[in-house]
């Protein structure tokens, strides 16, 4: 369906075997993964047209690369074979009706090169965050004097190393703990326990108008942009907010033009800067939390699952404006999401967190091409694909996610492990290092 109308019906296998609408086809070239990390993601031009107009031709025609005049003056009819017994294929597009002569037209790239970053010149990874043994417990209070009766375990002792220029992605199911992992990176949640070094500063120990000044080099894009902005500011405030807050841009006229440029870097016209955050669509909502951390120049931006609320084509042009900007200005990303195909079109390294503790960590080639924890192994054979596997095993884990109040004895995995020995509910793994660099907790392995 696009803008009010349907472009194009067929059974399941055949449209995902031959889609023919324009529409359709840069769907699935937006898609991301692993095989697209060398260049640029296929995006779709413009924005959906306003309903309130009466067309005079195509509905896509302003986004299409395979447009032509007849698409601008007349409306394409629907258009219907048989593919098979029972099963028809529909699509309006003029490019498939006989009556019309169709003109030569060369098909649109499928992403351009794009460079990327490999951390410093020499090879060597600097490390700009260092988290070690990171807790966050939240207590439980119950009865008049509200005394703390239990711990919520968020965060149970969580190792991390962000690496100048490089992406991590953080990924586990919902609850088991990554949005408050990062808001507690930021000092926004204050630790219970653990240390937090950036550039060698211990963070949990700075004082508030130390750490205050050192927010403008962290920053972070929260998953819904609506709600993380203030409905009564204007952009231009929302944006600006931060810069007066770190004494960035010395006169309101060099913070306004720092705004346009803001603007432009992300894609959205000098004039969205007077207008309010219900009047934009959510992709261009998340644009300008984008620009508002960039506003204050960071070094490390924690992203807490920037494209889940976004449309496939929406979500390309997010996906490659973060990578052009790590590419650009060095910007390391903590990433945290459940898309594993976003994972393996932008990150690095990838960390397993599983009820609050990282079970397996190393490179994005490594962990998604090799999983070795039999958790990580059950995510990836749940990611739903375009393409068929044949013989492909989805592991299908019994129970849900143990609560962080009270979680199991020995490995927090065991009671929903396939594998699980008695070892398993016994003690909990140290991590240890295998052969390929990745470090994992897991008793298969000791």
């Amino acid at each position: 369906m696009y803008a009010g109308q349907i472009v194009e019906t067929t059974s399941r296998t055949e449209f995902f075997r031959n889609p023919q609408h324009p529409y359709a086809r840069k769907l699935f070239a937006a898609v991301p993964g692993s095989h697209k990390r060398g260049r640029s993601l296929e995006t779709i031009k413009g924005t959906v047209p306003s309903l309130k107009q009466r067309f005079s031709g195509c509905r896509f025609v302003d986004r299409c690369d395979e447009a032509w005049m007849r698409c601008h003056e007349q409306v394409p009819r629907w258009l219907s074979q048989d593919i098979s017994a029972g099963d028809r294929h529909g699509v309006r597009c003029h490019r498939y009706d006989p009556a019309i002569e169709v003109p030569t037209v060369v098909p649109s790239r499928n992403g351009t090169a794009m460079p990327t970053t490999t951390g410093s010149a020499s090879g060597a990874l600097q490390s700009l965050l260092r988290v070690r043994d990171l807790k966050v417990h939240f207590p439980i209070r119950k009865g008049l004097f509200k005394r703390t009766v239990g711990h919520v375990r968020a965060v149970d002792g969580v190792d991390l190393d962000i690496h100048e220029g490089q992406t991590l992605a953080l990924v586990g199911e919902s609850g088991c703990g990554k949005t408050t992992a990062g808001k507690a990176l930021l000092q926004l949640i204050r630790p219970t326990f653990g240390s937090v070094q950036y550039r060698d500063q211990e963070l949990t120990q700075l004082k508030v108008d130390r750490l205050r000044r050192l927010r403008a080099e962290m920053q972070i894009i929260f998953q819904d942009p609506f709600s993380s902005m203030n409905p009564r500011m204007m952009v231009s405030s929302i944006l600006e907010e931060g810069m007066r807050a770190q004494g960035i841009g010395a006169t309101e006229t060099e913070r306004q033009q720092r705004i346009e440029a803001l603007l432009a870097h992300v894609g959205l016209q000098p004039e969205a800067a007077s207008r309010y955050p219900h009047e934009f669509s959510g992709g261009q909502r998340q644009r300008i939390c984008i620009a508002r951390a960039l506003a204050v120049e960071p070094q490390l931006i924690v992203c807490d699952e920037p494209t889940s609320a976004l449309d496939v084509s929406v979500q390309a042009q997010t996906l490659n404006l973060l990578k052009d900007l790590q590419a650009e200005m060095g910007l390391s990303y903590l990433f945290i999401t459940h898309n594993l195909s976003v994972v393996a079109y932008l990150a690095h390294e990838v960390a397993v967190m599983y009820l609050g503790r990282i079970v397996e960590q190393g490179s994005v080639t490594a962990i998604l091409e090799n999983p070795q924890h039999p958790y990580t192994e059950a995510l990836l054979s749940a990611v739903p694909t375009i393409d068929e596997v044949e013989g492909r095993e989805v592991i299908r884990l019994q129970g849900e996610l143990p609560s962080p109040i009270h979680p199991p004895g020995g490995c927090h995995f065991h009671p929903r492990c396939p594998r699980a020995m008695e070892e398993c509910r016994q003690t909990y793994p140290d991590i240890l290092q295998l052969a390929d660099g990745r470090q994992i907790r897991c008793h298969l392995y000791s």
